[in-house]
């Protein structure tokens, strides 16, 4: 299991319905889009980064590795507005107004992610993918995704199996064995793929499998204490910003 996944399902919402969860997290990430960068950026990945150490309860140590990754391609966005091609200053040179669009942008997607990030650290996968029938999503469609996500997991810890074997028997001490040793993973992992799809439908197969996978999804009751904090959350970030905009320069 990766790890936002295990702090998805011991995180302190756990049992709250997804649909509270999403209307946080995808708020909190509309905000961060839709509002200027500054303020409005800064006051909701405050905000967000509040409620993920907060109230649900997130590791700062694990927010940081999955945060980590986003960040990088929010940072390589970025860059290349620090630039221009062409015009009278040489072929490549330093745009007028490259870094207050590069922060700009690096602002928003930043705070969007940690909105996203919100919303994965506290629901678990599992929790949402069947509910997504009642919302209209065809239920072949979901299946699957239920499926890919199962063999996901199942291929990754064969894959750190296969990996440690090859370390054991000494697999990776030169350039060639690495290579060689790479090229057994992918070979194993292909094959092993194939044959877990075989299995999985061998044995729905055996369980009368008629297009339709039946699971158990927690009981939950949509809070109307937390739909109010959250939308009092949002409408004072946005009042916030509209306020400290006519300020700030």
């Amino acid at each position: 299991m990766l790890p936002i996944d295990a702090a998805a399902h011991s995180s302190r919402w756990r049992r709250r319905h997804p649909a509270e969860k999403a209307l946080l997290g995808f708020g909190l990430t509309l905000c961060a889009v839709s509002l200027p960068p500054w303020p409005g950026a800064v006051l909701v990945g405050a905000a967000t980064l509040a409620v993920l150490l907060g109230p649900a309860g997130v590791p700062g140590r694990a927010l940081w590795r999955a945060f980590r990754v986003p960040l990088g391609f929010c940072v390589t966005g970025a860059v290349p507005l620090l630039f221009q091609v062409g015009g009278g200053q040489g072929l490549v040179a330093l745009a007028p107004d490259g870094p207050v669009h590069a922060a700009e942008l690096l602002l928003r997607s930043a705070s969007a992610s940690l909105g996203v990030l919100l919303f994965a650290f506290t629901t678990p996968v599992s929790d949402v993918l069947p509910r997504l029938v009642r919302a209209g999503v065809p239920a072949p469609v979901v299946d699957v995704a239920l499926v890919m996500y199962r063999i996901v997991f199942l291929l990754l810890d064969a894959l750190a199996k296969i990996r440690q074997a090859q370390a054991a028997r000494l697999g990776h001490t030169t350039r060639a064995a690495a290579w060689r040793s790479l090229a057994g993973l992918g070979a194993t992992a292909f094959v092993r793929a194939f044959d877990r799809a075989h299995r999985l439908q061998s044995g729905l197969a055996g369980r009368g499998y008629d297009g339709t996978l039946r699971v158990l999804v927690p009981a939950a009751a949509v809070s109307r204490p937390f739909l109010a904090a959250t939308g009092a959350l949002l409408s004072g970030l946005v009042a916030l910003t509209l306020v400290l905009e006519r300020f700030l320069p």
